[in-house]
């Protein structure tokens, strides 16, 4: 990370943080008073999205169904799968609260991002400490990602939006695995709500 001054806040950012055992305890020892932002979704939907992802490279993958069970007609879910291990978010929060208080954690809602930006930016200022600058006029929908990009309020620069690889059309999965992940998740996802005090209605 960069030197930084008393009046700056540095950002730095990667997926894959969270979910890395090594992560909490490397942040800690650089920084015991990193304040960290996870941004979090309902943990069927990332995985559909993940393996969505992974489908546009490897065309040539299993299917969905065959790589999220071990056993579909016993419900055994393959945890070992990293699109399905990466939506136990109660799983991984154990690791980061063994080093970091649950006040120095700000979790987003992947879902209200989309459908309130301005909001949960509001939020993500408001956890930093600092005053609101970004704010709904610095959002606009794209219909055809179908999210919101950014915009300067008083640019007349184009607006700028995720790269090709987002808002994808995910592929269409059965309705019952659909059903039976949500039953697998729904323990994870209790524990996660209770432990952040927070709901995020993926039911």
């Amino acid at each position: 990370m960069p030197r930084t001054l008393e009046t700056q806040i540095t950002l730095e950012k990667t997926p894959s943080y969270f979910v890395t055992q090594e992560a909490p305890r490397r942040i800690f020892n650089m920084s015991r008073d990193t304040k960290l932002i996870v941004v979090v979704r309902n943990p069927v939907t990332r995985a559909i999205s993940d393996y969505t992802q992974t489908l546009s490279k490897k065309p040539d993958i299993p299917t969905f169904e065959g790589l999220s069970f071990r056993n579909r007609s016993l419900g055994l879910v393959d945890v070992s799968w990293n699109a399905i291990r990466i939506g136990m978010y109660a799983l991984h929060l154990e690791s980061w609260l063994r080093y970091f208080p649950l006040a120095q954690i700000h979790f987003v809602s992947g879902e209200r991002l989309i459908t309130d930006p301005a909001g949960e930016m509001g939020r993500i200022q408001d956890f930093l400490g600092i005053k609101r600058f970004i704010t709904d006029k610095h959002f606009y929908f794209n219909k055809t990602k179908g999210f919101p990009c950014l915009k300067k309020p008083e640019s007349t620069l184009l607006p700028r939006c995720l790269g090709k690889s987002k808002g994808r059309t995910h592929v269409q999965i059965d309705p019952e695995v659909i059903d039976q992940l949500r039953e697998f998740y729904r323990p994870y996802n209790i524990k996660f709500y209770e432990t952040v005090g927070q709901d995020f209605r993926w039911e």
